[in-house]
């Protein structure tokens, strides 16, 4: 086995997180692409990497005392990377907690609820003629985004010391509202100018930028 870590991943929001945090955290690894739209998901090679069969997914070959780790779970992923490192997760228990508390409001609240809006009001939009579906997760897209705007009132970043996981977790699926999703309008987005300006000092980072491109 490569001495690197493997990577399974699409450029997903789920997926930018764990390549984001890996560029940040300046750790060796190997990109294999996991085409969903081929449904290479659920091939028996992936899914003895994740029983789930979705991205993101790892393989450390130097995990807990030398052996090879397999990790799936895009939040389970950041928490593994960061205490392998000692980065991007405060050893201050109080701030370390406040960051994980932040963490869980992306994996509970921000993906499953940006990722159905997308969904709807964009790739169902033929399929579902009915307006509930959108009006509904746009209305809490809309609540979750005041979330961070007023989180955000005197941060630069989630946390008080700095750029964390929970920075790296959450700016993708706020990237994709625009830039993929195309729901920019629908949103309103520009009225929540912190977390406008939060994401582009997210982006700002190069390692950061260059995560977003795998």
């Amino acid at each position: 086995m490569s001495s690197k870590i493997q990577l399974y991943t699409l450029g997903t929001p789920n997926g930018m997180k764990i390549a984001i945090a890996l560029e940040e955290m300046e750790l060796e690894y190997d990109v294999h692409v996991i085409d969903i739209g081929k449904n290479d998901q659920f091939t028996p090679e992936f899914i003895a990497i994740n029983p789930n069969s979705k991205i993101p997914a790892i393989v450390d070959p130097d995990g807990p005392d030398g052996k090879p780790l397999t990790v799936f779970e895009s939040g389970a992923i950041l928490l593994y990377l960061a205490e392998k490192t000692g980065k991007f997760l405060s050893h201050d228990l109080t701030l370390k907690w406040e960051t994980i508390q932040w963490l869980f409001f992306q994996m509970a609240g921000v993906g499953p609820m940006f990722g159905q809006f997308g969904h709807f009001f964009k790739y169902a939009k033929e399929k579902c003629k009915d307006p509930y579906p959108v009006e509904r997760y746009a209305t809490e897209v809309k609540r979750l985004l005041g979330v961070l705007e007023k989180r955000l009132e005197g941060r630069e970043y989630l946390i008080d010391d700095g750029y964390s996981i929970a920075d790296m977790a959450t700016m993708p699926w706020v990237y994709t509202l625009d830039k993929f999703i195309h729901g920019e309008e629908k949103l309103e987005l520009a009225s929540f100018t912190k977390v406008v300006a939060w994401k582009e000092r997210c982006l700002a980072h190069p390692a950061t930028a260059r995560g977003m491109k795998v």
